[in-house]
């Protein structure tokens, strides 16, 4: 039975998301993470109180964000074709030893509205 996860998201990333241009969320696993599941529908947030809802297509455990990166075209992850991708990035959001602890997700996506 699939599942409804809530998260929040920056601004700029959910445009990235609205507009079909970033098919991967990288998040840590952990907070429940651990148990989504592909079919599951994820409802994102952005700072302005925006909803959208995407469905889960396929999920990958990675034990660093370098692995992932290396996993995906770069515009996938919601970079621009040309802006470099470095997984050093995702230590805005996360601390080293929690990525570590956890490893990390790449939910693929697909936009439902």
């Amino acid at each position: 039975m699939s599942k409804i996860y809530e998260m929040n998201l920056h601004n700029e990333p959910f445009s990235l998301i609205l507009s079909g241009n970033k098919t991967v969320e990288m998040r840590l696993n952990k907070n429940g993470r651990e148990n989504i599941s592909k079919g599951d529908t994820i409802v994102f947030t952005n700072q302005n109180g925006d909803k959208l809802e995407v469905l889960v297509v396929n999920i990958f455990k990675f034990p660093s964000f370098k692995e992932l990166y290396n996993s995906y075209p770069k515009e996938r992850l919601g970079y621009l074709p040309s802006e470099d991708a470095d997984p050093i990035d995702m230590l805005k959001y996360y601390k080293q030893e929690d990525i570590e602890k956890y490893g990390v997700l790449a939910i693929e996506i697909q936009l439902i509205k």
